[in-house]
């Protein structure tokens, strides 16, 4: 417009507005390049800031970010690679991704945490890879440094260990066990302000619900999510209470809650009268939820989340429904993808989800190792397939297996479907039992793993220098609700409802 009133004054302020555009870019790109993690690699690739051949920034050497840049969202939902090297840049650029975290504490050696760019097996759920063999351990350094972090800190810290854990993890554990036993193992030592959980986002939560207000609850890796848990949104769940309802049968329905799910599933369960469960009190759990609506015989239904698999074994091999009194609700299709007669005619509404290390395992692995290995006993964990199940010889939780295996006769063999740092360290344990992993690929829980020796120095020595990092904190009201769900499961009859 200036230049067609041939208005030289005119013309000034749109300079001004360029030059002021260029230094603002100029400041941002250096904020970005200090603060940002793995802006400096984009800034490597992309040069151009403004247009392309007219200006293009210097190249950038990545600033080590600040430890609170490990507080990432919680429902983050890549997948790491956490072991030790010596050089964090070569292999850093092994990956893809080619980003890294670095870590100084207390004057120590940092500790490089890398970003998994490749290797994953892309034909699997989230959760689960493939690589043919574990993460190598950590840097042997680190132990001498976890044992003397967690020496200063002495009775402060409680250290919890889910069975899927690593070895070397496993190592500083104070107590092992699946999750619901560590949340309560948390809740039962109200004198440790702090409260390290070795395991995956929800189970974190569930410690905070249990645990006393004085007491915060420490996540590694606020990355550990869970597969299973992130198959069931609480807006998906609250959609799908809303086609129940539409539906006319919602008055029917008692959700029940598998433990490996969100805070805000629990409490969405709480809210709706629905109790928990875990793998070795589900039969108990369903068995309570029809008998508030007339019993197993009646006209009730349950809501199953989030694990379809666990869900249909326990109504079916547990409870005398058949296979078409399931129905399988899918978050994804409108309604479900089903139809109001579909809904009404069942009896056991299953949400879509699934274990990504479980649901893994399948009869023609059974097959086989019945036919490599003599007299070879199958055990498996009610998260996997119904055919899987069916075609077990032993069904059970993780405690349950544990159990199992330790009772047994020496001499017996077992392929044990579960996750792989578990049954390696069962053969440890039982070493005149002969022990196998039931599937023919080494897969192990990838989230699960996220949590290794580097993390667990980094929180416990955090914790020495005053610092609480990655705490896992629920919302007042959703831990009102959850815990009101989780009561209920402990006021379920039976012994698998306590332990």
């Amino acid at each position: 417009m200036a230049l067609l009133l041939d208005s030289g004054a005119g013309m000034l302020p749109a300079v001004a507005v360029v030059v002021l555009t260029c230094v603002r870019t100029v400041m941002e790109d250096r904020v970005l390049n200090a603060q940002l993690p793995g802006y400096p690699d984009y800034a490597r690739r992309v040069r151009y800031r403004l247009l392309p051949g007219v200006w293009r920034s210097p190249p950038q050497r990545p600033a080590p970010p600040r430890s609170a840049h490990l507080s990432t969202p919680a429902m983050v939902r890549v997948i790491e690679c956490q072991t030790l090297a010596a050089d964090a840049e070569e292999r850093a650029a092994a990956y893809d991704r080619n980003v890294s975290i670095t870590l100084e504490t207390l004057g120590h050696a940092s500790l490089p945490l890398l970003v998994l760019g490749q290797g994953t097996d892309l034909a699997t759920e989230r959760g689960v890879e493939c690589p043919g063999a574990l993460p190598a351990p950590s840097d042997p350094g680190l132990v001498e440094r976890a044992r003397a972090a967690k020496a200063a800190l002495g009775d402060k810290v409680f250290v919890l260990g889910h069975h899927y854990q690593r070895d070397e993890v496993i190592e500083f554990a104070d107590v092992t066990g699946d999750s619901f036993k560590l949340a309560k193992e948390a809740a039962a030592r109200p004198d440790a302000p702090y409260i390290i959980f070795c395991g995956v986002h929800f189970m974190a939560e569930s410690a905070d619900i249990l645990t006393a207000s004085h007491q915060q609850v420490v996540l590694p890796d606020l990355a550990a999510g869970c597969s299973m848990a992130d198959m069931a949104a609480i807006s998906q769940v609250e959609d799908a209470w809303d086609d129940l309802a539409e539906m006319g049968i919602a008055e029917l329905v008692i959700p029940v809650t598998y433990m490996n799910s969100s805070a805000a599933i629990k409490a969405f369960t709480g809210r709706h009268g629905g109790t928990i469960c875990t793998s070795g009190n589900a039969r108990t759990a369903l068995q309570w939820a029809f008998d508030q609506r007339g019993g197993v015989d009646g006209e009730g239904k349950v809501l199953f989340l989030p694990d379809q698999h666990l869900g249909r074994n326990t109504a079916v091999r547990e409870l005398g429904f058949s296979l078409e009194d399931c129905v399988v609700f899918d978050p994804h299709q409108p309604a479900g993808g089903l139809t109001s007669e579909q809904v009404r005619a069942a009896r056991v509404i299953l949400w879509r989800g699934h274990c990504s290390v479980h649901g893994r395992f399948s009869l023609e692995a059974i097959k086989a190792a019945r036919a490599t290995i003599p007299g070879v006993k199958v055990i498996v964990h009610p998260e996997c397939q119904y055919e899987v199940v069916q075609a077990a010889d032993e069904v059970g939780s993780t405690e349950k297996i544990i159990a199992t295996i330790e009772a047994a006769a020496d001499g017996t063999s077992w392929a044990v479907g579960t996750e792989l740092n578990l049954v390696r360290r069962l053969a440890t344990m039982f070493p005149k039992q002969h022990i196998a992993f039931l599937e023919k690929k080494v897969c192990y829980c990838s989230t699960m793993n996220r949590i290794d020796l580097p993390h667990l120095v980094w929180a416990l020595e955090s914790l020495v220098a005053g610092r609480v990092v990655n705490q896992i904190t629920v919302d007042p009201d959703v831990a009102r609700w959850a815990k009101v769900a989780l009561d209920q499961m402990l006021a379920l009859p039976g012994k698998n409802a306590r332990d």
